[in-house]
């Protein structure tokens, strides 16, 4: 892992996060998972038994030393450059927009547009008000709390990545408020917005009324997020 660069990083995010983890299993666990490598192909990766993997991450063997973190680490991003490095680039991503893979789990622009429509049906996202635009070119998938609490609004634009032609999709949403509000300061809006988490029937009564009165399409979806995020980092 020599040399700078999203790989690097990357390696040092996830190996500080283990090393300094009150519970250094569980936080192995997490990146394991979210890079959607199972404990069977992490251990076959590094010639041990599947076993010693699940010890880790269930307390039951002593908390990994420096050397079996960089080990575990060298794995999980050797496993995901073989499948085409995804989650690489997507870290690559939000690290070259300036925020942290905490706030936004992804960022990525288009070759060419696609149709809301589209998208709206494969993620069974239901639209409850239309936007004045029908496609979108990006998409930029976001923590809704960790934005609201931690972004300025100058950030907040910076979510629009190259272009406003996409879709903003705030996850951990509960009502809605909140990041509807917070999109009243940002100048422009996006083309679309989707709210991660819920359905219709617990949509903020004016959730709908802000987003024709800005003039973009508003979607609510409680697809699992995994498949969520598997889908968009897809999308070329």
């Amino acid at each position: 892992m020599s040399g700078r660069g999203p790989k690097r990083e990357l390696a040092e995010k996830i190996a500080g996060e283990i090393t300094l983890s009150a519970d250094p299993g569980a936080t192995l666990r997490k990146w394991r998972t979210d890079f959607g490598v199972s404990q069977t192909d992490l251990a076959s990766e590094l010639d041990i038994s599947s076993s010693v993997i699940s010890d880790y991450e269930s307390g039951r063997r002593e908390s990994p030393g420096i050397g079996v973190v960089r080990r575990l680490v060298e794995g999980l991003l050797a496993i995901d450059e073989r499948r085409g490095g995804d989650r690489i680039r997507q870290y690559g991503r939000v690290l070259s927009a300036g925020f942290e893979s905490d706030i936004v789990y992804d960022l990525r622009e288009y070759a060419t547009s696609i149709p809301l429509v589209k998208l709206y049906d494969d993620i069974d996202a239901t639209e409850v008000a239309a936007g004045n635009t029908d496609r979108i070119s990006g998409h930029t998938v976001i923590d809704s709390i960790e934005a609201i609490t931690r972004l300025s609004s100058e950030e907040f634009f910076r979510l629009y990545g190259q272009s406003t032609n996409r879709v903003l999709v705030f996850t951990g949403v509960t009502r809605g408020e909140s990041p509807l509000v917070a999109l009243r300061v940002v100048n422009p809006t996006p083309n679309a917005v989707i709210l991660h988490g819920i359905d219709e029937d617990d949509l903020w009564d004016h959730a709908a009324d802000l987003a024709r009165i800005d003039g973009y399409s508003l979607a609510v979806t409680d697809t699992d997020l995994d498949e969520l995020l598997e889908y968009l980092v897809g999308l070329e």
